[in-house]
């Protein structure tokens, strides 16, 4: 194993966190006035948020800098990276919780953008990938319900019935991030043509649903941690009859758990990578608040509490680099299969860790650390997620068991 960054990673990577310094973080009070006034101003109920004008200028500055697609692997649309590659870009865009889409590199776009250009037909592509590709449109992916546990994909219920040269939806999702979004203009969506298929994995397939689709009703925004995600949304939606051409399927009925699975590896490790972004953040914070305040008559800094937790979250960090990274390198050599374990152990470790970390931080402010005037509430409720998000730890954990226990229990068989 060789981590050590290729030429053109340590060329990106500079020009990256040249970007950062000159328009990302000089920029924070804006994005934050933009992204309130564009939640002040839409419905709650059914209404779509408006893009911010900040970040179309960064999307246009990012893409003339040649910081664009980084995530997508294929040379055509992307940069051409392994994930191993990507990991420290991907992190570094992650130091401030809202900059991906600045690059393109958003979730759930990302994932969204990988399942249209590995698994769709030439009339999808032609429609869909290169809008989102330029990043003109935004896209919801469409798994969650509210009505079963979700983290077992074989349990929902949204039927998709064929019908002629259509497909008819019926269900109820929740959770769709950024389907409040005005620019969002299809849901990737998984529902079940089989039912009664005795192989529980064969029956559920994925569709295009373009957003302005009769029948489709978004019935509230959902908080996340109590914050409305404003520009992007995470609403609750009913397909109520919705019809669709049987030519949005994608790759065949039965295989939406496979195409599930190819795209949550590469969107777990994403996540995971940009959550060490924020922890890296937050311990800069704290490490600035704990020089710089003083309580008891000395600062935080030469207090024994403070030296072990700011300690505690270098270590945590960086166990949590080092396993991110060990994890894209098996996906990048044996596949997100055989990968599957490495996968699930830091789904559960990266936000466990960061969020110890944020919490440290968060505690080094005091009550401040507690309000708006600093990024740590957003980066806590984005780190808790996390541990509910493309499955919650217990599934991780489990599996994560059950490939351990495999070859003792081979042995007693």
């Amino acid at each position: 194993m060789d981590f050590e960054h290729s030429p053109k990673v340590q060329d990106l990577r500079r020009r990256l966190l040249a970007f950062m310094d000159e328009h990302i973080y000089p920029n924070e009070k804006r994005h934050a006035q933009e992204a309130h006034a564009s939640f002040m101003n839409a419905e709650r109920t059914g209404g779509p948020y408006t893009g911010l004008p900040l970040m179309e200028e960064l999307k246009r500055k990012a893409r003339a800098a040649g910081l664009w697609n980084l995530f997508l692997p294929e040379d055509e649309h992307g940069a051409g990276l392994t994930n191993l590659e990507y990991a420290p870009l991907c992190e570094i865009m992650g130091r401030r919780y809202w900059s991906a889409e600045a690059f393109n590199c958003s979730a759930p776009d990302t994932g969204n953008t990988e399942v249209i250009a590995r698994y769709g037909n030439e009339a999808q592509k032609a429609r869909w990938l290169q809008p989102l590709l330029d990043g003109e449109i935004r896209s919801s992916f469409a798994m969650t319900e509210p009505a079963v546990a979700s983290s077992d994909a074989t349990n929902i219920e949204t039927r998709i019935r064929r019908d002629g040269d259509d497909y008819v939806i019926d269900g109820r999702k929740w959770y769709i991030t950024g389907a409040m979004n005005e620019r969002c203009k299809l849901f990737i969506l998984m529902g079940k043509t089989d039912p009664d298929n005795p192989d529980r994995h064969r029956q559920q397939s994925m569709i295009i649903v373009p957003r302005d689709t009769p029948g489709i009703t978004v019935v509230r925004d959902m908080a996340l941690v109590n914050h409305y995600d404003a520009p992007f949304g995470h609403p609750e939606v009913i397909f109520d009859n919705v019809r669709v051409p049987a030519s949005n399927l994608l790759l065949g009925e039965g295989r939406g758990f496979e195409i599930a699975q190819g795209r949550l590896g590469p969107g777990r490790i994403h996540h995971c990578m940009r959550m060490i972004g924020m922890a890296e953040s937050a311990l800069e914070m704290m490490c600035e608040r704990a020089v710089s305040r003083v309580a008891f008559g000395k600062p935080l800094s030469d207090q024994g509490v403070w030296r072990e937790r700011i300690a505690r979250g270098r270590m945590l960090i960086d166990q949590t680099r080092w396993m991110v990274l060990h994890a894209a390198w098996r996906m990048d050599t044996v596949g997100n299969k055989v990968a599957a374990k490495e996968i699930a152990m830091i789904k559960v470790i990266a936000p466990n860790n960061c969020i110890q970390v944020i919490d440290d931080a968060m505690q080094a402010f005091g009550a401040m650390g507690l309000s708006q005037d600093t990024l740590l509430v957003n980066f806590w409720a984005y780190a808790r997620h996390l541990r509910v998000a493309d499955g919650p730890d217990e599934v991780h954990t489990n599996a994560v068991a059950k490939q351990e226990l495999g070859p003792y229990r081979a042995k007693v068989a």
